[in-house]
Protein backbone atom coordinates (compact mmCIF):
# COMPACT_ATOMS: atom_id res chain seq x y z
CA UNK A 1 0.00 0.00 0.00
CA UNK A 2 1.49 3.48 -0.33
CA UNK A 3 0.32 5.73 2.07
CA UNK A 4 1.92 9.10 0.55
CA UNK A 5 -0.05 8.29 -2.24
CA UNK A 6 -3.02 7.49 -0.16
CA UNK A 7 -2.41 10.60 2.02
CA UNK A 8 -2.51 12.55 -0.78
CA UNK A 9 -5.36 11.46 -2.54
CA UNK A 10 -7.37 12.05 0.78
CA UNK A 11 -6.06 15.62 1.22
CA UNK A 12 -7.03 16.41 -2.20
CA UNK A 13 -10.48 15.14 -1.93
CA UNK A 14 -11.03 17.01 1.38
CA UNK A 15 -9.87 20.44 -0.03
CA UNK A 16 -11.93 19.55 -2.62
CA UNK A 17 -14.98 19.47 -0.48
CA UNK A 18 -14.17 22.52 1.40
CA UNK A 19 -13.79 24.65 -1.40
CA UNK A 20 -16.55 23.27 -3.91
CA UNK A 21 -18.71 23.54 -0.53
CA UNK A 22 -19.57 27.44 -0.63
CA UNK A 23 -19.64 27.03 -4.40
CA UNK A 24 -21.88 24.59 -4.61
CA UNK A 25 -24.01 26.27 -2.39
CA UNK A 26 -24.35 29.50 -3.91
CA UNK A 27 -23.94 28.01 -7.77
CA UNK A 28 -27.02 25.46 -7.03
CA UNK A 29 -29.17 28.13 -4.63
CA UNK A 30 -28.95 30.74 -7.79
CA UNK A 31 -29.85 28.02 -10.45
CA UNK A 32 -32.59 26.71 -9.20
CA UNK A 33 -34.39 29.99 -8.13
CA UNK A 34 -33.34 32.19 -10.89
CA UNK A 35 -34.47 31.96 -14.46
CA UNK A 36 -32.93 33.51 -16.99
CA UNK A 37 -31.70 33.86 -21.10
CA UNK A 38 -28.84 31.30 -21.43
CA UNK A 39 -29.51 29.36 -17.96
CA UNK A 40 -29.29 26.45 -20.34
CA UNK A 41 -25.98 27.12 -21.51
CA UNK A 42 -24.75 27.91 -18.19
CA UNK A 43 -25.91 24.12 -17.02
CA UNK A 44 -24.73 22.38 -19.63
CA UNK A 45 -21.11 24.31 -19.37
CA UNK A 46 -21.08 22.87 -15.96
CA UNK A 47 -22.43 19.56 -16.46
CA UNK A 48 -19.30 19.38 -19.10
CA UNK A 49 -16.82 16.98 -17.31
CA UNK A 50 -19.28 14.59 -17.09
CA UNK A 51 -19.83 13.70 -20.65
CA UNK A 52 -16.12 15.51 -21.54
CA UNK A 53 -13.12 12.52 -21.73
CA UNK A 54 -10.72 13.35 -19.06
CA UNK A 55 -7.93 13.51 -21.41
CA UNK A 56 -9.87 16.58 -23.09
CA UNK A 57 -10.42 18.21 -20.10
CA UNK A 58 -6.90 17.25 -18.80
CA UNK A 59 -5.54 18.93 -22.24
CA UNK A 60 -7.54 21.95 -22.06
CA UNK A 61 -6.40 22.58 -18.32
CA UNK A 62 -2.95 21.60 -19.17
CA UNK A 63 -2.96 24.65 -21.63
CA UNK A 64 -4.51 26.81 -19.42
CA UNK A 65 -2.65 25.83 -16.66
CA UNK A 66 0.94 26.63 -18.31
CA UNK A 67 3.20 29.25 -17.80
CA UNK A 68 2.27 30.78 -21.42
CA UNK A 69 -1.38 31.02 -20.15
CA UNK A 70 -2.55 34.26 -18.57
CA UNK A 71 -3.11 32.43 -15.19
CA UNK A 72 -0.06 30.19 -15.56
CA UNK A 73 1.55 33.35 -16.24
CA UNK A 74 0.41 34.91 -13.21
CA UNK A 75 0.44 32.55 -10.48
CA UNK A 76 4.34 31.95 -11.79
CA UNK A 77 5.25 35.36 -10.79
CA UNK A 78 3.73 35.36 -7.34
CA UNK A 79 4.71 31.95 -6.50
CA UNK A 80 7.83 31.35 -8.25
CA UNK A 81 7.02 27.86 -9.61
CA UNK A 82 4.65 26.56 -12.42
CA UNK A 83 0.98 25.77 -11.67
CA UNK A 84 1.24 22.68 -14.28
CA UNK A 85 3.14 19.47 -11.78
CA UNK A 86 2.28 20.73 -8.33
CA UNK A 87 -0.28 20.30 -6.09
CA UNK A 88 -1.87 23.64 -6.04
CA UNK A 89 -2.59 23.21 -9.95
CA UNK A 90 -3.79 19.67 -8.99
CA UNK A 91 -6.41 21.17 -6.58
CA UNK A 92 -7.57 23.97 -8.94
CA UNK A 93 -8.23 21.17 -11.54
CA UNK A 94 -10.09 19.13 -9.39
CA UNK A 95 -12.01 21.68 -8.62
CA UNK A 96 -12.90 22.33 -11.94
CA UNK A 97 -13.51 18.78 -12.48
CA UNK A 98 -15.75 18.06 -9.76
CA UNK A 99 -18.50 21.10 -10.57
CA UNK A 100 -21.06 18.97 -11.29
CA UNK A 101 -20.84 16.58 -9.38
CA UNK A 102 -21.29 18.87 -6.41
CA UNK A 103 -23.79 21.15 -8.20
CA UNK A 104 -25.88 18.84 -9.50
CA UNK A 105 -27.14 17.78 -6.17
CA UNK A 106 -27.28 20.77 -4.37
CA UNK A 107 -29.13 22.09 -7.51
CA UNK A 108 -32.16 19.14 -7.16
CA UNK A 109 -32.02 20.09 -3.13
CA UNK A 110 -32.93 23.36 -3.61
CA UNK A 111 -35.46 23.11 -6.54
CA UNK A 112 -37.17 20.52 -4.53
CA UNK A 113 -38.14 23.54 -1.67
CA UNK A 114 -41.55 24.29 -1.96
CA UNK A 115 -41.75 27.71 -3.03
CA UNK A 116 -44.58 28.61 -0.56
CA UNK A 117 -42.43 27.81 2.30
CA UNK A 118 -39.37 30.43 1.06
CA UNK A 119 -42.62 32.95 0.54
CA UNK A 120 -43.88 32.56 4.02
CA UNK A 121 -40.65 32.90 5.22
CA UNK A 122 -39.88 36.05 3.39
CA UNK A 123 -43.21 37.25 4.45
CA UNK A 124 -42.58 36.45 7.99
CA UNK A 125 -40.01 39.17 7.81
CA UNK A 126 -36.94 36.99 7.52
CA UNK A 127 -33.95 38.28 5.53
CA UNK A 128 -32.33 36.44 2.23
CA UNK A 129 -29.58 35.10 4.68
CA UNK A 130 -32.47 34.08 7.28
CA UNK A 131 -34.20 32.44 4.62
CA UNK A 132 -31.19 30.91 3.38
CA UNK A 133 -29.84 29.73 7.19
CA UNK A 134 -33.34 28.56 8.46
CA UNK A 135 -35.50 27.21 5.74
CA UNK A 136 -33.20 26.74 2.11
CA UNK A 137 -30.22 24.62 3.77
CA UNK A 138 -32.17 22.64 6.67
CA UNK A 139 -34.42 21.69 3.74
CA UNK A 140 -31.74 21.04 0.84
CA UNK A 141 -28.92 19.45 3.44
CA UNK A 142 -29.41 15.82 1.67
CA UNK A 143 -28.76 17.24 -1.28
CA UNK A 144 -26.03 18.99 -0.15
CA UNK A 145 -24.55 16.25 1.29
CA UNK A 146 -24.67 14.14 -1.58
CA UNK A 147 -22.94 16.47 -3.71
CA UNK A 148 -20.05 16.19 -1.07
CA UNK A 149 -20.06 12.61 -0.99
CA UNK A 150 -20.15 12.34 -4.91
CA UNK A 151 -17.07 15.09 -5.02
CA UNK A 152 -14.87 13.45 -2.28
CA UNK A 153 -15.08 9.21 -3.97
CA UNK A 154 -14.42 11.00 -7.23
CA UNK A 155 -11.68 12.96 -6.18
CA UNK A 156 -10.21 9.45 -5.14
CA UNK A 157 -10.48 7.90 -8.56
CA UNK A 158 -10.43 10.46 -10.89
CA UNK A 159 -6.90 9.12 -13.15
CA UNK A 160 -6.71 10.82 -16.54
CA UNK A 161 -6.68 14.53 -15.27
CA UNK A 162 -4.64 13.76 -12.35
CA UNK A 163 -2.00 12.52 -14.86
CA UNK A 164 -2.50 15.42 -17.35
CA UNK A 165 -2.23 18.07 -15.11
CA UNK A 166 -0.13 16.67 -12.60
CA UNK A 167 1.97 13.76 -13.72
CA UNK A 168 3.26 11.56 -11.06
CA UNK A 169 5.45 13.37 -8.56
CA UNK A 170 5.72 11.43 -5.42
CA UNK A 171 4.52 13.15 -2.57
CA UNK A 172 3.45 16.26 -4.82
CA UNK A 173 0.93 14.73 -7.33
CA UNK A 174 1.17 11.00 -6.97
CA UNK A 175 -2.63 9.66 -5.70
CA UNK A 176 -3.62 6.55 -5.28
CA UNK A 177 -5.09 5.99 -8.76
CA UNK A 178 -1.74 6.97 -10.43
CA UNK A 179 -0.40 4.73 -7.70
CA UNK A 180 -2.18 1.98 -8.57
CA UNK A 181 -1.63 2.38 -12.61
CA UNK A 182 2.22 2.55 -11.76
CA UNK A 183 2.27 -0.37 -9.67
CA UNK A 184 0.55 -2.19 -12.77
CA UNK A 185 2.88 -1.04 -14.84
CA UNK A 186 5.46 -2.44 -12.56
CA UNK A 187 3.66 -5.70 -12.53
CA UNK A 188 2.95 -5.09 -9.07
CA UNK A 189 -0.45 -6.90 -8.84
CA UNK A 190 -0.43 -7.28 -5.35
CA UNK A 191 -0.07 -3.76 -4.60
CA UNK A 192 -2.53 -2.87 -7.10
CA UNK A 193 -5.03 -4.99 -6.26
CA UNK A 194 -4.23 -4.02 -2.04
CA UNK A 195 -5.14 -0.34 -3.34
CA UNK A 196 -7.75 -0.89 -5.48
CA UNK A 197 -9.80 -2.89 -3.26
CA UNK A 198 -9.84 0.07 -1.00
CA UNK A 199 -10.66 2.20 -3.61
CA UNK A 200 -13.54 0.39 -3.80
CA UNK A 201 -14.71 0.07 -0.35
CA UNK A 202 -14.68 3.85 -0.37
CA UNK A 203 -16.49 4.15 -3.38
CA UNK A 204 -19.20 1.75 -2.38
CA UNK A 205 -19.26 3.39 1.14
CA UNK A 206 -20.09 6.77 -0.97
CA UNK A 207 -22.54 5.85 -2.79
CA UNK A 208 -24.32 3.83 0.38
CA UNK A 209 -24.68 6.99 1.90
CA UNK A 210 -25.60 8.74 -1.74
CA UNK A 211 -28.70 6.37 -2.13
CA UNK A 212 -29.31 6.38 1.55
CA UNK A 213 -30.21 9.87 1.63
CA UNK A 214 -32.35 9.85 -1.46
CA UNK A 215 -34.54 7.46 0.20
CA UNK A 216 -34.89 9.41 3.18
CA UNK A 217 -35.89 12.80 0.66
CA UNK A 218 -38.27 9.90 -1.19
CA UNK A 219 -39.61 9.08 1.89
CA UNK A 220 -40.12 12.87 3.56
CA UNK A 221 -41.81 13.82 0.07
CA UNK A 222 -44.29 10.79 -0.04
Amino acid sequence: MDWIALALSLRLAALTVLILMPVGIWIGRWLAFSDFRGKGVVEAALALPLVLPPTVIGYYLLVGFGVASPIGEVWFRLFGRGLVFSFEGLLLASVIVNLPFAIQPMQRAFEAIPRDVREAGAVSGLSPWQVLARIDLPLAWPGIVTGLVLTFAHTLGEFGVVLMVGGSIPGETRTVAIAIYDRVQAFDNAGAGAMSLLLLALSLLALSITYGLSARVGKRHG
